[in-house]
């Protein structure tokens, strides 16, 4: 089973995520996290990925297509969990692209919608609960930071809850409630 999980910053996505790992084998296929591994890894695609960085320049979409099919090749038991891909819609097409190549496909998309002023408080609040439990908070959890990633989901991310929803693909949860409830509801959308 591939699936996306949508939403905006701080929406729950990478928690959701780790649940889904844990309980049905899934492979979480988070970009950043295949950047920084590619960058050391040695490999050819690695090196493009590391010159591309060190440049101080943004990665294409075709160097993020060529990590993810590397990540395709190697299966996974339980599927796929795109995480922060894709971001536009040219990368919606392009991994529709990928998958139908691989004799794959996309099986269900997530959305988990929230209310932004809720959104900013619990962003705001987890930065708070991080440095008063003797933590660093992320450097992006600010208000400042947090209204331009917000901008930038609503600009760039969210034709794809219109682009999923006219195929048929998108499922949307509630992301403001428990973390369980959300888990539950997405597990209901899974089947």
């Amino acid at each position: 089973m591939n699936i996306i999980l949508l939403g905006p910053p701080g929406a729950g996505k990478g928690t959701q995520a780790q649940k889904l790992v844990a309980e049905r084998n899934m492979v979480q296929l988070s970009t950043g996290d295949m950047l920084r591994a590619a960058r050391t890894s040695g490999t050819e695609m690695g090196k493009k990925v590391a010159a591309v960085m060190d440049a101080g320049n943004l990665v294409t979409d075709e160097i993020v297509i060529g990590l993810i099919r590397e990540q395709l090749e190697n299966g996974a038991e339980g599927g796929f969990i795109f995480d922060g891909f894709p971001r536009t819609l040219a990368q919606a097409d392009a991994l529709d692209a990928l998958l139908s190549e691989m004799g794959q496909g996309l099986d269900h998309v997530i959305e988990l919608q929230v209310n932004d002023e809720v959104l900013v408080e619990r962003i705001l609040g987890r930065a708070a609960d991080t440095v008063a439990a003797g933590g660093a908070a992320r450097a992006d959890d600010n208000a400042e930071s947090l209204k331009v990633r917000l901008l930038a989901y609503y600009k760039q991310t969210s034709p794809l809850i219109g682009y999923y929803y006219a195929k048929g693909d998108l499922q949307s949860v509630d992301g403001l409630a428990s973390m369980d409830d959300v888990a539950a509801s997405i597990s209901k959308a899974l089947g």
